[in-house]
């Protein structure tokens, strides 16, 4: 089937390099990709775990991911989430 998809320019240059890396169409590498994302699965078919939430089953508001020491005085905390 035929579809028209707008694609981020450096994400295409990206898919036709690896079509041509390795033997593929750009056709197959955009089906190859959409597969492994639905399933659940990486591009070696292994199973892409979920990171689990506990305490509270969200994440917490105002935290820094990007912060170890942030984190670290979140975790080490008493505080209820």
């Amino acid at each position: 089937m035929r579809t028209t998809v707008r694609l981020d320019d450096d994400l295409l240059a990206e898919a036709k390099s690896l079509a041509a890396r390795t033997g593929r169409t750009l056709t197959q590498v955009i089906e190859d990709s959409l597969r492994s994302a639905m399933s659940g699965r990486d591009g070696n078919g292994t199973a892409v775990p979920e990171l689990p939430v506990v305490r509270g089953g969200r994440l917490r508001p105002g935290v820094n991911l990007d912060s170890m020491s942030e984190l670290l005085d979140v975790m080490e905390s008493d505080e209820a989430p």
